[in-house]
């Protein structure tokens, strides 16, 4: 055992296992470095980082709570992507969505 180490359970910790994931190809075409959070609303992130936004709506990062991605400019990755648990509700970040999502989706973004 490692001094401060917790064993929490045997078998592997799976984050989001109930979730259905899916796989965006995304581009940083900025001049800067974008990092994301794990929970931010995904389909309001920099403007710079391309990708299919349509399908990001309601998602985010399928990563650990408090930990980030980060793209360098010019960096390409996939990521996966999982969408919001309980009311399906998403307020702030640039406040493109503030509340129901299915809602917002019907109205034509």
């Amino acid at each position: 055992m490692i001094p401060g180490q917790y064993i929490l359970a045997k078998e592997d910790i799976v984050c989001n296992g109930n979730k259905k994931a899916m796989k965006v190809k995304v581009i940083n075409q900025g001049d800067r470095p974008i990092q994301i959070g794990s929970h931010y609303h995904f389909y309001e992130v920099n403007e710079a980082l391309k990708f299919n936004r349509s399908v990001a709506i309601g998602q985010h990062l399928d990563i650990p709570a408090g930990t980030a991605v980060r793209f360098e400019p010019g960096d390409e990755k996939t990521i996966e992507l999982v969408p919001y648990s309980g009311e399906q509700e998403v307020y702030g970040f640039k406040n493109k969505v503030d509340g129901d999502i299915q809602s917002y989706t019907k109205r034509g973004r």
